[in-house]
């Protein structure tokens, strides 16, 4: 007989309940949520909480109903920090990093959670860096696509300047996920239509993977591995014109590696969260199936969440693409559960054993 492949979602979000979150988060206008449940809240900002399993106990009754069995949990793209204070910065970040700390410690079949360091700050990352691996036990580092720098300067990820972030990335053979946000903040562009989760996010991914892959941070760190929200949708379509961009120009590309040497790289990863299956099959086309994890971004309304509306459930757009030929039932299983595991461990056939002992247990 043979053995079920685990359904292991690579892309989660979590809410602490209201009297979770300190008070001087609330004080500061940092971020908090009303007691009803009914809103997550920032000075000035406020967006619906549209499911229950934003927080644990539903998250984890979802979980059983679509028969999911582990997630990864990322961190809050409201708690990267920018623009804060440097004390409110490293206490709000500190604050999500001990929640996903202790979510994963309480709950060690169901999450593997992330943790968040603000690179503005390298000094200060590398210290959080450390006290995550070290004392919380946790190996999935997330960092935003950009960042605004201590003279409020917004800055791509892959700047040369947070090389330290990543050396420490590669001493502890961490996952690595990158995720879009901001974009309003530096994008001079009116608020409207939901245009910068829409379409400017999905660029913010496709910038990030241009500095990676041109900086050749994929080999230079060889035990990093990254992986892309939404699938860095737009890096896919994009990918012709940054290669006839490097050839045609390669003036502006001095000492700089070409895009076609990270194509299908075994320490780049993407999700699934596309939402079509033309543009997972030109993900996989680029990147193989091999470098394409199950996201399924819940509980947020742009997830594969169950919706009657938009006719989805969780595992849909897998569902449609073995339907239409575009994977097989085998490439399925590994991008629900192999791939993930080899995003997280990478090589290290101990921590593979370790997650599997804790997701089986």
């Amino acid at each position: 007989m043979t053995k079920r492949k685990l359904r292991i979602n690579g892309h989660s979000h979590l809410l602490p309940y209201p009297e979770e979150i300190p008070d001087f988060m609330r004080d500061k206008g940092i971020f908090w949520v009303d007691k009803d449940r009914k809103f997550m809240l920032q000075k000035d900002w406020n967006r619906p909480i549209t499911d229950s399993s934003f927080f644990l106990n539903e998250k984890l009754a979802w979980m059983e109903h679509f028969k999911i069995d582990h997630a990864v949990v990322l961190n809050l793209s409201q708690l990267y920090g920018n623009g804060l204070r440097l004390e409110e910065m490293k206490q709000a970040l500190r604050f999500q990093n001990d929640f996903n700390a202790k979510i994963q410690h309480d709950n060690p079949s169901k999450f593997t959670c992330g943790f968040v360091v603000h690179p503005g700050f390298v000094r200060g990352a590398c210290w959080e860096i450390e006290r995550c691996v070290e004392v919380l036990g946790m190996r999935l580092l997330c960092l935003p696509t950009h960042y605004m720098d201590t003279i409020g300067t917004w800055r791509c990820i892959f700047d040369e300047e947070n090389e330290p972030i990543f050396e420490l990335a590669d001493k502890y053979n961490l996952a690595v996920e990158i995720h879009p946000y901001d974009g309003e903040k530096f994008i001079k562009l009116e608020n409207t239509s939901w245009r910068f989760h829409l379409i400017w996010m999905l660029a913010q991914c496709a910038d990030a993977y241009h500095f990676l892959t041109l900086n050749g941070y994929y080999e230079k760190y060889k035990n990093m591995r990254v992986c892309f929200a939404h699938g860095g949708q737009l890096a896919q379509i994009n990918l012709g014109r940054r290669i006839q961009g490097f050839d045609g120009r390669p003036d502006l590309f001095e000492d700089k590696i070409h895009p076609r040497k990270a194509v299908g790289h075994k320490n780049i990863y993407f999700d699934t969260l596309v939402h079509d299956t033309g543009s997972l099959q030109l993900l996989i086309k680029n990147q193989t199936s091999k470098q394409v994890i199950m996201g399924l971004d819940d509980p947020y309304p742009l997830g594969e969440m169950e919706s009657i509306k938009q006719s989805s459930y969780p595992g849909k757009i897998l569902d449609l693409a073995i339907e239409r030929n575009i994977i097989t039932e085998e490439e399925k299983g590994e991008i629900w559960e192999d791939n993930v595991i080899k995003w997280l461990c990478g090589e290290d056939e101990d921590a593979k054993k370790t997650l599997y002992n804790r997701i089986l247990s």
